[in-house]
């Protein structure tokens, strides 16, 4: 299997590939037949939650913090690193599934939600993490960093996609409605013009939204039958809770609890259990994420 952005983005494009991913053929019969009787991304959802006990991840991030810098490192910005980094070492978590067919994204992507302003009436932005192999925690706070200012800067566009839907928007209902009905045709089909969707969230390997910056446990999320992404994170609010040791006893630990919605047809059971103890791991243990995406972490 390849891995890193860099391996698949070089790979040599071959008839049914799409431009955002190449069709994978030497599949078994499951996963060959499974996304042609269910279609739908919607239709074939699992959710995984996960509690992380955030005990070495609080004292690595004020380790981070007490070198001051501009912009604070959070604990998001961990989870966004370790998210990227499971990918990375598990890849089929980067598959998607487009028009019945069975896809490996060529490229390692995260995006979320950044708030204007917290108030109200504040508008929503878009961010976009494009991930390299060589990427580590420090690299992917400065692109976030990056986003947000770009994001909460009036001054600048919101991107191509939010652009395009303002667009659609203002044009008679009759004409607007023809218009999403002929992107939605080309879109399963792989040929949705680029300009469309170049910063559309949905085309990302990963969505993660952050509910405990606004105070909200962590939940469900769906995920859409509109683009490739086959993950959704949910990230909920910080809480003190018992953690028991093999005597009864217990200490008060602060938790954090994440809700991970995922397209199953893309791998299995195992693999996918076997990929949320990795990302347990490295948040739990977030020295890991200081090394590059790609290096290798032992884990069972």
């Amino acid at each position: 299997m390849l891995k890193g952005t860099t391996a698949l983005e070089e790979r040599k494009r071959r008839f049914g590939d799409r431009k955002d991913g190449y069709l994978l053929r030497d599949v078994d019969a499951m996963h060959y037949i499974t996304p042609i009787i269910y279609p739908n991304r919607c239709d074939n959802e699992a959710y995984v939650s996960e509690t992380i006990d955030l005990t070495n991840l609080n004292a690595f991030i004020a380790k981070k913090n007490a070198e001051k810098p501009e912009f604070k490192y959070t604990l998001f910005h961990a989870i966004v690193t370790a998210v990227l980094k499971t990918i990375t070492l598990r890849p089929q978590l980067n598959r998607f599934i487009a028009n019945s067919n069975l896809y490996m994204r060529n490229k390692i992507s995260a995006s979320f939600i950044v708030k204007k302003r917290f108030n109200d009436k504040s508008e929503e932005g878009l961010a976009f993490v494009k991930a390299k192999p060589e990427s580590t925690l420090d690299s992917i706070h400065d692109e976030i960093k990056r986003q947000v200012i770009i994001v909460r800067d009036d001054k600048q566009s919101s991107g191509s996609t939010q652009d395009s839907m303002d667009i659609i928007n203002k044009m008679p209902r009759f004409l607007s409605k023809a218009i999403v009905r002929l992107i939605m045709f080309l879109e399963k089909r792989g040929k949705c013009p680029q300009f469309l969707i170049a910063d559309d969230p949905y085309y990302a390997s990963v969505i993660l939204s952050n509910l405990g910056s606004i105070k909200l446990n962590s939940g469900y999320h769906h995920l859409t039958n509109w683009g490739t992404c086959s993950i959704f994170v949910v990230v909920g609010e910080k809480a003190m809770r018992p953690k028991y040791n093999e005597d009864g006893t217990f200490e008060m630990h602060e938790m954090l609890d994440l809700g991970l919605t995922i397209d199953e047809r893309i791998a299995d059971g195992y693999y996918f259990s076997k990929s949320i103890r990795l990302l347990k791991l490295l948040l739990e243990n977030p020295e890991l994420l200081e090394a590059p995406l790609s290096e290798e972490v032992d884990f069972v």
